[in-house]
């Protein structure tokens, strides 16, 4: 009796690892900032977290994505390993114990898991084409997961099936923005202030660009700034302001930017061409009287995205000044999320399209073991048959026998692989391949060494 599925089970494991996808995960959605920041990972981190995957659990596909909202560790195996990959991310970021919450919940209490393969490969197409991001449609997203994917290829961590899959991502997502207004217009405070910014520095030469405050929408709007394409908008033209001198190192050195000390602020002011303030306080930083007295020489646009308000809005009764306030920027935001969310059927329907051709190929190289041998048992049949009639041939005629018998074999093999992939699809492969070994006797071809 043969051995059914041996080549394909070898496959399977070795090659796409089908059908053993999972993903352990915390986001936004069930896990606060504090957590989150907690587990988050550099990109050394990332490497360093997949090379212990790899070496102590021995498992040889996976991908980290981890940002600002996630953390999502995507691995095929054939066991669940999802509290061993925790207790090495924990690890990685500090000790196993000490890590919980201001409530004394433990932080391993937070990760969500999924073990079915389609949902977990599912999750990482929503994942890395928006849909799950706190603003939907994020355009950092995708280039994350890029990075990811990069991550994984430097460890040798990405077997055929995760290129396969990320290629199908990086396509759909490319579907997605030709296709859709999914990933149009800026539907965040940061990146519509970002939006704004480009618009103003169109018409101004090298614009010298202030930015004030380095809470979390000052540094989101500083991180969106420093992806902007307007290569009008220089880094070295960027220049970050905050009372405490060493958060905005941090953020200026992390995005490339200038430092202006606090105490040059109004010469900051006096020289720059867009102010952005995020500056959160009871009274506002900025006032008439303050501009009044300054030499201003250029046209000013003002951004202010604090709330309470940072900028007094008498300002635009200065010559030269131009005051956009969070309103505005919230406005600009909301007109471009809903036109986000009314794309989300569309997005759905690609997505899912995406998902039935890979699971198409999935399934395909199940079986294309099988047909490999069968190729391989009529080139056998076709070379041993030639040799024993055609050794009178000269060589003339020799090409001519070759060129036929090859034309004959394809033929004849063309209609079963057609119905083997055809069954796949149906997912009624297994009987074919029975049928397949028992005509063709592929059992005996000599067998893939695990």
């Amino acid at each position: 009796m043969y051995i059914k599925f041996a080549t394909i089970a070898y496959f399977c494991k070795q090659i796409v690892m089908n059908l053993n996808f999972k993903v352990v995960y915390i986001s936004y959605k069930n896990a606060p900032l504090a957590v989150r920041e907690a587990l988050a990972l550099d990109a050394d981190g990332c490497q360093r977290v997949l090379k212990k995957i790899k070496e102590i659990l021995n498992i040889a596909e996976a991908l980290v994505i981890s940002t600002c909202n996630r953390t999502e560790i995507y691995y095929a195996a054939d066991t669940v390993e999802a509290a061993a990959i925790i207790k090495l991310l924990c690890i990685e970021k500090g000790s196993f114990d000490s890590l919980y919450d201001k409530e004394s919940k433990p932080i391993t209490d937070y990760f969500e898991q999924i073990h079915t393969h389609e949902e977990a490969v599912k999750r990482l197409f929503y994942v890395s084409l928006g849909l799950e991001s706190q603003v939907v449609g994020d355009l950092q997203i995708i280039n994350q997961a890029k990075q990811a994917y990069q991550y994984a290829a430097n460890e040798g961590m990405a077997g055929a099936f995760l290129h396969r899959l990320m290629h199908a991502i990086f396509f759909t997502n490319k579907r997605i923005v030709q296709e859709t207004s999914f990933k149009d217009g800026a539907a965040s405070v940061s990146y519509a202030t970002v939006e704004q910014i480009e618009e103003l520095a169109a018409n101004i030469i090298l614009p010298r660009i202030l930015l004030i405050g380095t809470g979390e929408i000052g540094i989101d709007v500083a991180r969106n700034l420093k992806d902007s394409k307007n290569k009008n908008i220089q880094p070295k033209n960027i220049f970050i302001c905050n009372r405490t001198a060493e958060k905005a190192e941090k953020i200026a050195q992390e995005c490339g930017f200038a430092v202006l000390p606090y105490q040059e602020l109004w010469q900051g002011i006096t020289d720059a061409d867009i102010i952005v303030s995020a500056v959160q306080r009871n009274t506002p930083l900025i006032s008439v009287a303050e501009l009044a007295k300054l030499n201003m020489l250029s046209f000013k646009y003002f951004i202010d995205l604090a709330v309470p308000r940072s900028i007094e809005t008498e300002i635009e009764d200065l010559s030269g000044v131009l005051l956009y306030n969070i309103d505005s920027i919230n406005n600009r935001a909301d007109t471009a999320l809903a036109k986000r969310k009314a794309s989300i059927p569309h997005v759905e329907q690609i997505i899912a399209e995406a998902l039935a051709d890979f699971y198409d190929w999935n399934r395909e190289m199940l079986v294309s073991p099988v047909i490999h041998k069968l190729k391989n048992t009529l080139e056998q049949i076709r070379t041993e048959e030639i040799a024993r009639f055609t050794k009178q041939l000269d060589e003339s005629e020799m090409d001519k026998v070759d060129k036929i018998t090859k034309n004959i074999m394809q033929k004849i093999i063309k209609l079963p692989v057609i119905q083997l992939k055809a069954a796949c699809k149906r997912g009624e492969a297994e009987t074919l391949i029975d049928i397949l070994n028992d005509l063709f006797d592929l059992e005996k071809q000599k067998k893939i060494v695990e």
